[in-house]
């Protein structure tokens, strides 16, 4: 179902790719929303960016190899000390305010935007941190629900906001995973690593080789300024969307559960074939994609490394048809947006796309020519609008810097 129907076809007179405003602009708007909220400045300002994972779908929870970079897309969180002790929050996005109480255990609720900011405020009590209370205004130019890491980006701004706020400082993976503990325990998400530790880790100029059972990153370049990576979100929303994530972790586990192994990431082809033969469907299926992925994955990052920008397009669309058949995650209209960029070609300047994130609607990625992506954005924008009735958001990106305290500090004890 569409996320707004109210979304008309692009105006063949404006751009269709918007450039992204930078950080300080968005602080500085954030800061004036928020004196006009609650009625005095913020005394801290914190960022963290969404993510765009260029291959490696779904192989995060079973310890694979992902390929993400951080996006120049992000949540603002503004804050200041309020006199009640709890943390009372408004969102730009929503129009809703909600209230965490800080006196009692922290528990989930509603609206349901607030449980990542919920879970991340119980990690930090957790650990000891003494919180105080807290107004607090959430800004974003961030798409929500495109498979972009919005969840992850408000996690991981909160923690960001809340190291400065009480001045217990988180070793940067500790934060990445106190952030994905919350989404698991009050988002009820089964996620992997990728989406936080993009947020926390996210290098200017590089995407991120994570190996997911290690936790190992190997920064890869993206140096060439002639290419970059085109975002296209379908802005459709499948129901499914939740509750096959879910489903798809679940069967993952039940395939290495059969093969003998802890997870996916140890399996090959070769024992798959000979041990799947009487597995109900689609066990092996799902299984094969985790195997191949990592494998694309793998070779991906080479010839990105290499410039070799075809070879890396040939395995962003061998992703998308192992996530199409075998992965069973993706839908008609990301199909349509990968077909249409298959019939462009590297001649027009696209070396490959493919759906990203979750599935069941969201954004799609491509790697293009820099010089050609406003073209390759136009053709792309209006085709979809001809075949679905809707308009899609684009916009391109090159690898952004992780998340960032813009204002503020630790409170001095007493204050």
């Amino acid at each position: 179902m569409p996320l707004d129907p109210s979304i008309t076809a692009p105006n063949p007179r404006a751009p269709i790719l918007a450039a992204a405003r930078p950080l300080t602009e968005q602080a500085e708007a954030a800061a004036a929303a928020f004196v006009q909220r609650f009625g005095q400045p913020p005394t801290w300002i914190a960022a963290a960016p969404g993510r765009i994972n260029l291959i490696g779908e779904h192989v995060d929870y079973c310890d694979g190899l992902v390929l993400p970079m951080a996006i120049d897309r992000h949540v603002v969180l503004a804050a200041a000390p309020a006199p009640e002790n709890a943390v009372r929050v408004f969102s730009e996005l929503t129009g809703e305010e909600t209230v965490i109480p800080l006196g009692a255990r922290i528990k989930r609720g509603a609206p349901a935007w607030a449980n990542y900011l919920r879970g991340v405020t119980h990690g930090f009590v957790e650990r000891g941190a003494r919180i105080p209370g807290m107004s607090v205004l959430i800004a974003s130019d961030l798409p929500m629900g495109g498979g972009l890491s919005s969840s992850a980006a408000l996690e991981v701004a909160a923690a960001t906001l809340l190291q400065a706020a009480t001045g217990l400082t988180l070793a940067p993976v500790e934060m990445a995973l106190l952030c994905q503990k919350a989404e698991h325990e009050f988002a009820g998400v089964p996620c992997g690593i990728m989406d936080q530790f993009s947020a926390v880790f996210g290098q200017a100029g590089h995407f991120l080789l994570l190996d997911c059972r290690s936790r190992e990153i190997t920064p890869v370049a993206l140096r060439d300024e002639s290419v970059t990576i085109l975002i296209i979100n379908s802005n459709v929303r499948h129901e499914l969307s939740t509750s096959e994530y879910s489903s798809r972790r679940a069967q993952c586990e039940e395939a290495a559960r059969r093969l003998g192994l802890p997870t996916l990431r140890d399996a090959t082809l070769g024992r798959l074939e000979d041990a799947s033969a009487e597995w109900p469907e689609p066990l092996a299926d799902r299984a094969r994609h985790v195997i191949t992925e990592i494998a694309r994955t793998r070779d991906a990052a080479t010839a990105l490394a290499d410039g070799d920008w075809r070879r890396a397009g040939e395995n962003l669309y061998a992703s998308h048809n192992s996530l199409r058949d075998d992965f069973e995650v993706s839908c008609p209209e990301l199909d349509l947006i990968v077909n249409l960029a298959r019939s462009l070609g590297h001649q027009q300047g696209m070396y490959g796309c493919r759906l990203t994130g979750g599935g069941f609607g969201g954004c799609c990625v491509a790697l293009v020519k820099t010089g050609q992506a406003p073209s390759l954005a136009r053709v792309i924008a209006e085709a979809y609008q001809r075949e679905t009735g809707l308009a899609p958001t684009l916009f391109a990106s090159r690898p952004s810097a992780g998340a960032t305290l813009l204002a503020g500090g630790p409170m001095r004890p007493g204050a």
